[in-house]
């Protein structure tokens, strides 16, 4: 009886602790459906269900963790550091990085320059994989795992263009304190510019605006649904991106991008189907 007694108390412990464990995923990914404005602890409260100690406690635990950090001024929750490693990791094996390796290697082996995978993250570009080209002279400026503020570099510009003119706006305000510091030839003034001219000529130009003799272009990658889904993007020292060559290098990327967003395509039918 004793024995019975322990073993309906071990899997009464067991399931607790998985029910702590769903609820915390739960409000995970409630936070991250909130990626910009974040969540405020009455909102995760209405939404899940749960009284707000225990909205707290699983909270704190994914703070502790890394997942989820918190605003000190307005007290809202956003994900943290650790969910992006995590979910850059998860881009090589299920994300866009997987779909997008091949075909952005052709294109670096028949351009000859350096082509480049970015997907937003916040109001920044990360650079997910740079693959080399194989003309000896190379550019450096962008490289895999680096952040740039949206707008900064083509690939990155590109993104910005391609998001409402309401995010845009958020995305400069966020980073003007950057730019002014980092990038004081950028201004918010010029990336309004930029964006302007993005959207009417259908790519981003970087004319050697981060580093000089380092030129790039990129167009953004979308979604089936149209939502953003990254950017594709090449660079290369100044002599190779002037006229007729640079019209060559639009068309190239433009089909490469077709390609991933046909492979996206195919990949969102297949999983609604399943």
């Amino acid at each position: 009886m004793v024995h019975i007694m322990e073993q309906r108390k071990a899997e009464s412990g067991a399931l607790a602790g998985s029910q702590s464990v769903d609820r915390a995923l739960a409000l995970l990914g409630m936070v991250g459906r909130r990626p910009l404005e974040g969540a405020s602890l009455g909102e995760l409260v209405a939404e899940s269900g749960l009284n707000k100690p225990t909205v707290r406690r699983l909270m704190l635990a994914l703070i502790r963790n890394g997942m989820v950090e918190q605003n000190e001024e307005n007290r809202r929750y956003f994900l943290g550091e650790e969910s992006y490693i995590l979910g850059t990791f998860a881009a090589h094996r299920h994300g866009l990085l997987e779909l997008s390796f091949e075909t952005l290697a052709r294109l670096a082996q028949e351009t000859g320059d350096a082509a480049f995978l970015s997907v937003r993250r916040g109001f920044s570009s990360l650079c997910l994989h740079r693959e080399e080209g194989t003309y000896p002279i190379r550019t450096y400026a962008l490289m895999t795992g680096r952040l740039h503020p949206l707008g900064v570099g083509a690939g990155s510009l590109a993104m910005l263009a391609a998001l409402p003119d309401a995010e845009v706006e958020a995305a400069l305000a966020a980073n003007a304190d950057r730019l002014e510091e980092d990038y004081p030839g950028l201004p918010p003034e010029q990336i309004r510019t930029r964006v302007t001219e993005t959207r009417a000529n259908g790519y981003a130009l970087n004319p050697g605006l981060v580093f000089p003799d380092s030129w790039g272009m990129g167009v953004a990658l979308r979604r089936p649904d149209g939502a953003l889904a990254g950017a594709l993007s090449l660079a290369a020292i100044e002599s190779r991106m002037q006229q007729p060559r640079r019209e060559e290098l639009v068309a190239q990327l433009r089909a490469a991008a077709q390609e991933i967003e046909h492979t996206l395509a195919q990949l969102y039918a297949a999983r609604t189907r399943i």
